[in-house]
């Protein structure tokens, strides 16, 4: 394959992103990798980096950047949303509460699927509606899979805490009672893209008076559940 395009610049990063892609290094194993002068694959490193196309592990070594993640969840989006409304009808049925799809937005989050509860007191959501990463179980769940420094810049203005997050990894969904709007509660589960990212959050949310200030011990395997089948659907339509 003939890795030169005619356009230097795109080349050198090229063969710096392709090095990456293999897995983390340094400076000095990057400059071997691509056989680039060491000046050059500092500047475009850096580059690269406040783009966040590059990015730092633990280490101090390169790695790919959180970028490839977002431009892969946007990628995938249309797929998703396609096969979100069936799964989020069938939530809804099982719960019997209001149901929703978020995926982040800056640092924001916003609805890309809903499906509402047909009668009676319930959480609409409509799709576009944009809202807080710093209250509700889906942007719990947006965050905690997050790399530490994004997701300790946004916890300086959450209402929970970076021990609240380890919780929602280790049991693999999020709750929440009147965190976000008084009188509603939520439960969230992420959805995972191919590159072993959460990209979206499956959400249900209705009054606290019928969910209570638990619900998470009713609805967390149904919302689970319909987080793994939508996970599932993007795992088959990369194949």
């Amino acid at each position: 394959m003939d890795n030169h395009s005619g356009v230097g610049v795109i080349d050198k990063t090229a063969a710096i992103l392709g090095a990456l892609e293999k897995g983390p290094a340094t400076l000095a194993e990057l400059v071997s990798t691509t056989h680039l002068a060491r000046p050059t694959v500092h500047r475009l490193a850096l580059a690269l980096e406040h783009h966040h196309l590059v990015g730092r592990d633990t280490t101090g070594a390169f790695v790919l950047g959180r970028r490839f993640s977002e431009l892969a969840a946007t990628v995938g989006e249309d797929r998703l949303v396609s096969a979100a409304l069936p799964v989020l009808t069938t939530l809804r049925d099982r719960t019997g509460e209001s149901s929703q799809l978020y995926r982040p937005h800056g640092d924001q989050r916003i609805c890309i699927a809903s499906v509402d509860r047909p009668v009676g007191l319930r959480d609409s959501i409509p799709v576009g509606t944009t809202m807080t990463m710093a209250a509700g179980s889906a942007a719990k769940v947006l965050l905690a899979w997050e790399d530490p420094e994004r997701m300790h810049g946004a916890l300086v203005h959450a209402n929970f805490t970076a021990a609240d997050l380890a919780q929602v990894r280790e049991r693999g969904y999020a709750e929440s009672a009147g965190e976000r709007e008084a009188g509603v509660s939520s439960v969230s589960a992420p959805v995972w893209g191919t590159a072993g990212t959460v990209i979206a959050a499956v959400s249900i949310s209705g009054p606290i008076e019928r969910l209570t200030s638990s619900p998470a011990t009713a609805h967390s395997a149904a919302v689970i559940d319909a987080a793994r089948q939508l996970s599932d659907v993007l795992r088959r339509t990369e194949h």
